[in-house]
This record gives C-alpha cells, structure tokens and sequence, in this order.
C-alpha cells in the first residue's frame, strides 16, 4: 500500500521541530593576513617562529596559482550499517546529484565527512551549512564550524559532523532536497551543492 504524502500543516510541524533558535555570537573575524605576513611576524621571537613552523610548515606553500584557495573535493556519508559507500564526488558534475539521491534507513545514524584542501593562504573560521527541503519547505537547518586551516595543497584536511540520526516513522519517509555550502567568516562561497536524500524503512523496500 502507497504511503500517504504528508500535508504541508505536517511538514511545517516538522520544520518547527527541528527549528534551532541561533544563540547571538559576539564574534568578529580577525583581520586577514598574507601567509607571507604572518610568517614575517615576530621573527626574533624564536618559540613563535617554531610554534608557526609547527602549523604553516617550513617551505613555502607551492600550490597552483590558478586554483581556489579553498577546493571541496568530496562529502561521505559515514553509515555502518550502508549496504554500500555512499560517496559524491564534489569536483564532478555536482547537477547530477539530485537526480541521485542517498538512499537511507529510517533511524539509523550516520555522520557527514568534508574532504577539502587549502593551497595558498590561511582561511579563518570555514562553516559547513546545510539546510533540507521537503516540497519546498525547509525542515532543518544545521550549521557546522569546521575551523580555521593553513595552506596543505598535497594533503587534504577532513571534517566531520557529529552523530546524525535519520528521521523515522511514515510521514517522515520520502525524498528530501539538501542544499550544502563550504563557507567562512568573510562569506566567501567556497562551494554550494545539492544531494537528495531518500528515506526509507528498509534499506531496500
């Protein structure tokens, strides 16, 4: 038997349960600095110096000139109990994804791993935002600091989320849209994309 859509009076309880009030944060982002500035400083001051060696590295950061400073090269689904890896390839052709959806089980729990790499210059307080859609109507929102990161362009950094638990119950089975960006204190839109992600009661149903 066909199971019942839920109406939009159900999905916006759905978003009011999930609305998370946003605490004011009395933050301002340091000014930016050059990778070179920063090693510049405080030269004479020999436990700063190694304590930046310890962070920046000691050779200059010989990354390509013409990339992004920040580049999102993949986001996983951590699920132990997947059938199969679920993976996207964020440096392929990201439309494709929503035509694709995450298929997962009611209520399992899962976490969201960022694989991304800085080349140039330090980036300061980088964000991972996601928001879900059911029919066009936002269920949830969630906001993530990752941190701030210097230049490893022949290493790839990961982030990961805390514990997630997917939605259970009738109502909350179907496909959602979700809509992620990689951003950070100064708003730069590092990358936005776009998955589906079906929720099911079994894995294969």
């Amino acid at each position: 038997m066909a199971e019942s859509e839920p109406t939009p009076e159900q999905l916006a309880a759905l978003a009011a349960a999930n609305e998370e009030t946003d605490a004011a944060v009395n933050y301002k982002p340091p000014a930016p600095k050059s990778l070179q500035e920063i090693q510049e400083l405080d030269q004479d001051d020999e436990s700063l110096r190694k304590y930046k060696e310890a962070l920046l590295g000691k050779t200059s950061v010989n990354a390509d000139p013409n990339s992004p400073n920040i580049q999102v090269t993949r986001m996983t689904l951590i699920c132990d109990a997947a059938p199969n890896p679920l993976v996207l390839d964020l440096q392929g052709d990201l439309e494709n994804f929503k035509k694709n959806p995450f298929v997962l089980k009611e209520g399992v729990e899962y976490k969201i791993k960022i694989n991304f790499k800085v080349n140039r210059e330090i980036v300061s307080g980088l964000k991972y935002i996601q928001q879900s859609f059911r029919k066009g109507v936002k269920v949830d929102k969630s906001d993530y600091m990752v941190g701030s990161y210097g230049p490893r362009p022949d290493q790839e950094y990961e982030f990961l989320t805390t514990v997630e638990e997917a939605p259970r119950g009738m109502l909350a089975r179907g496909t959602y849209n979700i809509k992620s960006k990689f951003t950070d204190d100064d708003k730069h839109d590092h990358l936005s994309w776009e998955w589906g992600l079906t929720i099911k009661k079994e894995w294969k149903d």
